[in-house]
C-alpha cells in the first residue's frame, strides 16, 4: 500500500492515459473507475458499448470519466488495419485477416499504444500471458538496443525488513522458461533499472541459485555466476549504479546475518531489493507463494524490454491488483526514455528511425 500510494502521488502530478482491453470484466471496470477517481489520468476501456454499460449497471459502477471504445465501431480501425498489414509484410510474417485480428482487444490496444493514443496498457485479467504478449511483440516490439523481453513482479510485504521498506522486485516472472547467461544478465539490469526508476534508490540485486558462491557445482549455478559478472559489466556500460551479487541462496539475499555467515565478502550491504531467479518456474512459484501464503500485495508482471509501457496481470486479479499495475505502468510512462533511451519512436508500418 505504501509503495502504490507513493506512485499514485506521482501520477496525480503527471496523469496518463491507460488502455484496459478487457472492458467487460467487472474488476477491470472497477480499476478503471478508481484510476479516474484518484485523478491518475484518463482510463480507456475496450469492448462493445452495450456490454460494457450492462456490466457497469450490474455492478453499480459509474462510467463517468471512462472512455469506452468499441474497436468494431472505431474510426481508427481502417487505419489500424492498413498499418498492421504493412507491418506484417515488412517483417515477413504470414498473411492473416488483419481486420479480424485488429478486432481482438489486445491487438487493438497494442496499436493504440504504439501510435501514442494511449500512454500505457494493462491486460491479462481474462487472457493468458501469451494472449497479451503476442500482440505487443508484433505491434509495439522491443525497445531500442534491447534483445530480451521479460516480466517483473513487484511485491510489497507487510514486514519492512525485507527489500526496500518491504518492496521487492522479482524477475523473470513472465516470459523466458530457462534464460541464457546473456538473457539472465539483461533481465537483471533491466529489472534494476526499473527498481531505480520507481524507488529512487540504488538497486541491490541478488541473482539467486540453490548454491552460494560455488558451494555446489552445477550448470545452473555456473550460469547464474556468469550472468552476475556480465550484469555488472552491462551496468557499467550503461552508467547504471547498482550492486549485483550472485550466485547466492535466498537466505543470503534477504538476511544479512545469514549472508555474513555463509559469505563474509558478500557485496550486498543490506537485504536485496531485486531478486533475479534462475528460471521461470521458481520465479512464478515464489511470486504466487508470497501472494497466497504471505498475503503480500503483488503487482504485474510489468513487461520489461518493450518500446512502450505495459503490464500483464494474472487472470482473476482483483481491482486493486489491476489498479496497482496501472499505477506502475503510468509512472513508467512519465519518463519512459530514461528506462529505455530512444524508446517510443517506433511507429508500426513505418521505417524505424
Amino acid at each position: 500500500m505504501r509503495f502504490i500510494a507513493g506512485l499514485i502521488e506521482k501520477l496525480q502530478r503527471h496523469p496518463k492515459r491507460i488502455v484496459f482491453p478487457e472492458g467487460t470484466e467487472p474488476a477491470v471496470l472497477q480499476a478503471a473507475r478508481q484510476f479516474y477517481a484518484l485523478r491518475l489520468g484518463a482510463p480507456i476501456v475496450l469492448g462493445s458499448r452495450d456490454r460494457v454499460h450492462a456490466v457497469a449497471r450490474e455492478h453499480a459502477l459509474s462510467l463517468d470519466g471512462i472512455r469506452v471504445l468499441d474497436p468494431a465501431r472505431s474510426e481508427e480501425l481502417e487505419g489500424f488495419v492498413t498499418r498492421y498489414t504493412r507491418l506484417r509484410r515488412a517483417r515477413g510474417l504470414p498473411e492473416t485477416d488483419a481486420r479480424e485480428t485488429l478486432l481482438q482487444p489486445n491487438f487493438f490496444a497494442s496499436m493504440m499504444l504504439a501510435l501514442h493514443q494511449a500512454d500505457g496498457m494493462v491486460s491479462g485479467a481474462t487472457h493468458t500471458m501469451a494472449g497479451v504478449m503476442r500482440p505487443l511483440l508484433q505491434i509495439v516490439g522491443p525497445a531500442p538496443h534491447t534483445r530480451t523481453m521479460a516480466g517483473c513482479t513487484v511485491v510489497e510485504l507487510a514486514d519492512s525488513r525485507f527489500g526496500e521498506a518491504g518492496v521487492l522486485f522479482l524477475a523473470d516472472c513472465a516470459a523466458i522458461p530457462v534464460p541464457t547467461v546473456e538473457e539472465l544478465a539483461e533481465i537483471a539490469v533491466s529489472t534494476a533499472r526499473l527498481a531505480r526508476h520507481l524507488l529512487g534508490v540504488k538497486p541491490r540485486v541478488a541473482l539467486l541459485s540453490f548454491s552460494t558462491k560455488g558451494s555446489a557445482e552445477h550448470e545452473s549455478a555456473g550460469r547464474v555466476r556468469a550472468a552476475t559478472a556480465l550484469a555488472r559489466q552491462k551496468a557499467r556500460e550503461q552508467n547504471l549504479e547498482a550492486i549485483f551479487e550472485g550466485e547466492v541462496q535466498i537466505d543470503v539475499a534477504l538476511d544479512p546475518e545469514a549472508g555474513r555467515r555463509k559469505c563474509p565478502d558478500l557485496a550486498l550491504p543490506a537485504p536485496a531489493n531485486v531478486l533475479i531467479f534462475p528460471e521461470l518456474n521458481s520465479a512464478q512459484i515464489a511470486a504466487r507463494l508470497l501472494y497466497h501464503v504471505a498475503r503480500a500485495e503483488v503487482y504485474g508482471p510489468v513487461l520489461l524490454g518493450l518500446d512502450r509501457p505495459a503490464a500483464n496481470v494474472p487472470r482473476g486479479s482483483s481491482a486493486w491488483d489491476i489498479l496497482g499495475a496501472a499505477a506502475i505502468t503510468g509512472v513508467q510512462a512519465i519518463h519512459f526514455p530514461l528506462l529505455y533511451p530512444g524508446a517510443g519512436q517506433n511507429i508500426p508500418g513505418e521505417a524505424r528511425p
